[in-house]
């Protein structure tokens, strides 16, 4: 049983690496500098996360419509509680939540 339960414990964070995380997303469109250092484009499929290296590619997937869209994360936020992603404004529009402003998602990385 202990061995059972350190198995466990050893492979635990390798399978939440790959873990969905739920949360609400927002948007967003200014022609500002990202965390990355590139300009950010509000055409190009990428976001903000808090802690997700930069380079990293996530499914977001609308919780309300089902409608997904892949990015590339290159800037840091959001800053506001409860909100896991900011997207672009092309990726919020792929996913139907220009309108709503915000989404319930879930954010999963892919290797």
């Amino acid at each position: 049983m202990l061995v059972g339960l350190l198995a466990a414990a050893i492979l635990l964070p390798l399978g939440t690496a790959n873990a969905a995380q739920v949360g609400n997303a927002s948007w967003y469109a200014l022609r500002s500098t990202t965390a990355s250092g590139e300009r950010m484009n509000p055409n190009a499929l990428t976001a903000a996360h808090r802690t997700l290296p930069f380079g990293t590619k996530v499914r977001v997937k609308n919780l309300h419509n089902g409608r997904s869209v892949v990015v590339r994360i290159n800037d840091r936020g959001p800053f506001v509680g409860g909100r896991v992603i900011d997207l672009s404004k092309a990726a919020a529009a792929q996913i139907g939540m220009i309108g709503t402003g915000t989404a319930k998602v879930s954010v999963t990385p892919l290797r």
